[in-house]
């Protein structure tokens, strides 16, 4: 609407010139009128408190007329909008956040009560948007948080139980360590994205070696490579690249990125993490060979808590991607996303230089 709205120009007044040329002319006129009405009466040879009276009558009959259209304008001008707009906003404070505002000019001749409008629907809009996340948003952390509890829950109860060999007693006590260390991790990284959205963490830079701290990230996961069989390249362009950042934070987005592309990737396949430099920017891909990803799926991935692929659902939380996507707004980069079903997947992270 904004971009749209630079082309158009918004006029200031709902009443323009022609009203007041309008009006000027009809009172013009109308006593023009006046005055051909008494030279009438004059000619009739009526008696002067006939003329008095026929004269108030006509001057009545004017200024009931025009009062009446100033009426009819001005509620169509201002008051059926702002009614509109009242009760609009009356359904808003009652929590319905579907209501619209119908604009009262077509596209190319609006004024500040149709942006004022456009901008109030567009309000109602995002207000929608956020209670929407909301509900969903604590409707997911529910979910994520109950199935590890629940997990512990029947894992503890097993073992209350009599006569179980070493073995399965080791086996529900692994249980119930991963699932509280799952429920550490999703509680940490609920509590980490509200502290960034809300800026209680704010990026500390500092100048570090971008390409050191990649392959720190990678050797993280030198022993799942291995047990998965995985062919792990790495194309380091720069022997060293060093920038002005939050090395920690953005430590989180590296992880992250390989921490799926080793998931996702069968045994047998392929991770590559590429760096590079080109016209002033920095240029981080992770590549994977895994189950790939479908438009729909791409278009909710950084999303808070969606999980495309359900088969790999206790591995994580959903929240990683929009750690990574929010670290990167607050320094400065973005991230894409190219995925196939079936051949692998891409993400694309830019850095300023």
């Amino acid at each position: 609407m904004n971009s749209d709205r630079a082309n158009i120009a918004v006029k200031s007044s709902r009443f323009p010139h022609s009203v007041f040329w309008g009006y000027f002319i009809t009172l013009c006129l109308m006593s023009g009128l006046h005055t051909g009405l008494l030279l009438l009466m004059q000619k009739l040879d009526l008696s002067e408190i006939v003329q008095v009276h026929i004269t108030l009558l006509y001057w009545a009959f004017v200024a009931g007329s025009l009062t009446l259209y100033t009426r009819v304008q001005v509620r169509k001008t201002y008051e059926i909008p702002m009614l509109k707009l009242a009760e609009a906003t009356a359904k808003i404070a009652d929590g319905d956040f579907s209501v619209r505002v119908e604009p009262m000019s077509e596209h190319e001749k609006l004024d500040y009560l149709d942006v004022m409008i456009a901008d109030f629907n567009k309000m109602t809009e995002e207000l929608g948007s956020i209670e929407t996340l909301r509900v969903d948003f604590f409707s997911n952390v529910s979910h994520e948080i109950k199935t590890p509890i629940s997990v512990i829950k029947n894992a503890a109860e097993m073992l209350k139980k009599h006569n179980l060999s070493t073995e399965k007693q080791q086996e529900y006590i692994d249980i119930i360590t991963n699932a509280a260390k799952r429920l550490s991790t999703l509680i940490t990284n609920i509590l980490r994205l509200n502290k960034l959205e809300n800026r209680t963490i704010m990026p500390h830079t500092g100048e570090f070696d971008l390409c050191d701290r990649l392959v720190q990230s990678a050797l993280m996961f030198e022993t799942v490579w291995e047990e998965k069989n995985i062919e792990f390249e790495a194309e380091i362009a720069d022997e060293r690249k060093m920038i002005t950042a939050d090395a920690e934070l953005l430590s989180l987005v590296w992880n992250n990125l390989l921490s799926n592309a080793f998931k996702f990737t069968e045994n047998g396949g392929t991770v590559t993490l590429r760096e590079y430099t080109d016209n002033g920017r920095i240029y981080i891909i992770v590549e994977d060979t895994g189950c790939g990803m479908n438009e729909q799926t791409k278009k909710h991935i950084f999303d808070k808590f969606y999980q495309g692929d359900t088969s790999h659902s206790t591995e994580g939380n959903g929240l990683g991607l929009a750690l990574a996507l929010r670290v990167l707004q607050l320094s400065g980069g973005m991230i894409d996303v190219e995925s196939t079903p079936g051949k692998g997947t891409k993400f694309i992270v830019t850095l300023p230089e």
